[in-house]
């Protein structure tokens, strides 16, 4: 049922590319990027999208992709990012264009709103997140989850079984963030709920991409009308999430009436009791913020640990380097327990692993979490690099090419060298977020960085700190699924064996 956004023959293509040029045709005295290529061109290469524009980004480094109706700029230039994300922050944001594409699935969150109510959602969330009493919260959560991950680990061990760690990491982030969010203990990792908790998350997964499909999809408005296709399936995913989101709200509202005095304060460590105690009750309202979260805090730190894991497979010297970093930092040897291990990751010692903190953070410039984003162009403008974008235009900054621009990172861009972050004496420094931009940068710079690093940083020295791991088959190739997020296309298989 989609057959208006398959591939279409080369000659069609040639004849769209003509026709798109000439209805785009410069007008004087202005100064356009190059047209690189055609919406066309991004259905055929939708598999490989992030491919596709790195081979365009090392030609161009500002450029044009043309479609029917209006065309978008791409670009891979810091000058240009920082242009849009800082210096004329206020001419770029989600606009109507993207609202109406995102906001089926994520409604008036965060990612897919402007103005008034994105600044009320970030205002609400800084002033909670910010607090001592969520990051400790926070901090025991990720130690407990990754405690239990490492038991998943030992029974794999013991049975001489592969695993899937991408699934893991996906089932202990969305455990995680509703812990932290609602104060839910979700269960999935222990297979509580587990088949709904699944659903969920994979019907997540599928809802994400199709949203992105919709980009590239001249036509997916009437296919939304009509109920066919990719947006047939979009709609029913949308129900599964709706329910899963709905579900937990109630859960939560039923759970702070039920609650005895004594046992209100820790209930209000998580967010939402926070926020409902505020007399925000909109179920709407909740919905879209909390969905909005844990796609911030489920999706993109299960992605970087995965991709990580990937690298530590690839690079064994890495991985054995950060696992004696670990020991140290915490002062154990190898014979100690997984529970003495992360009962002494504190705030001070996870400071000292520097090296690890920069393999994380090398991992993130080859394999953000988010390989590219958008705003919408609000009025005509002039960039940095001298060219003109029109009002209504799409512009995109791409994180995925920008790790692997030579300009930017040197002759060894496309390698994975956490040396690249450290200074003389082994210190962690950090690069421009202008250049760095897997945490966006500018007004709209993550909220959960600090949050992502712990969390990450934990789960990743719990489990080097007690195990190694090599991949399950070493020739089979990996490969991303083209979403919004940059998740392992069919999961990453790993053995694991005791580190002793």
């Amino acid at each position: 049922m989609d057959f208006l956004s398959t591939a279409l023959p080369p000659i069609a293509i040639s004849l769209a590319v003509i026709l798109l040029a000439v209805i785009f045709w410069p007008e004087k005295n202005k100064r356009y990027p190059p047209i690189a290529g055609t919406v066309f061109h991004q259905v055929i290469n939708f598999p490989r999208l992030h491919h596709y524009h790195t081979e365009l980004a090392c030609k161009y480094k500002t450029y044009r992709i043309l479609d029917l109706f209006k065309h978008a700029v791409y670009t891979v230039d810091p000058a240009n990012v920082q242009y849009i994300l800082k210096t004329n922050v206020a001419n770029y944001g989600k606009g109507l264009y993207l609202h109406s594409i995102l906001s089926d699935l994520m409604g008036d969150g965060i990612f897919a709103v402007d103005g008034d109510k994105w600044l009320h959602q970030r205002k609400t969330a800084g002033s909670h997140f910010s607090t001592k009493v969520l990051r400790d919260f926070s901090s025991e959560i990720f130690k407990t989850n990754g405690v239990k991950l490492a038991g998943i680990i030992y029974e794999a061990v013991t049975c001489d079984e592969s695993m899937d760690i991408q699934d893991l990491f996906m089932k202990s982030t969305l455990d995680s963030i509703v812990k932290i969010l609602l104060g839910i203990e979700l269960g999935t990792m222990s297979g509580t709920n587990n088949e709904e908790n699944i659903q969920f998350s994979n019907a997540f997964d599928d809802a994400n991409q199709a949203t992105l499909h919709r980009i590239s999809d001249i036509f997916w408005k009437i296919k939304r009308f009509l109920n066919i296709g990719r947006e047939a399936v979009l709609r029913k995913n949308i129900e599964v999430v709706d329910h899963f989101i709905y579900k937990l709200i109630n859960r939560k509202i039923e759970a702070l009436h039920n609650s005895e005095n004594d046992e209100l304060y820790l209930k209000k460590r998580d967010f939402i009791s926070r926020v409902l105690e505020t007399r925000e009750t909109d179920p709407k309202y909740l919905r879209d913020m909390i969905l909005n979260f844990i796609a911030a805090g489920k999706d993109t730190t299960a992605s970087a640990l995965s991709w990580f894991f990937y690298m530590m497979c690839k690079h064994f010297d890495i991985q054995e380097k950060i696992a004696l970093e670990v020991r140290e930092a915490t002062g154990l040897n190898n014979t100690s327990s997984i529970d003495e291990l992360a009962a002494n990751l504190t705030e001070e010692a996870l400071s000292k692993m520097q090296y690890l903190h920069a393999a994380l953070t090398e991992t993130l410039r080859l394999y953000p979490t988010v390989p590219l984003d958008a705003k919408v162009c609000f009025s005509d403008d002039i960039w940095p690099d001298g060219f003109n974008v029109k009002k209504g235009e799409m512009v995109v900054y791409q994180s995925y090419s920008m790790g692997r621009m030579e300009f930017l990172w040197g002759d060894d861009a496309e390698e994975f060298r956490p040396e690249r972050w450290l200074d003389e004496n082994g210190n962690f420094k950090e690069e421009s977020p202008f250049k760095f931009i897997s945490f966006n940068a500018g007004p709209r710079i993550c909220l959960g960085k600090e949050y992502g690093y712990m969390q990450m940083k934990i789960v990743s020295a719990v489990l080097l700190g007690s195990y190694k791991f090599k991949m399950s088959d070493e020739k089979k190739l990996v490969n991303y699924k083209t979403m919004f997020t940059l998740h392992i296309d069919g999961g990453l298989h790993v053995n694991a064996s005791p580190r002793v």
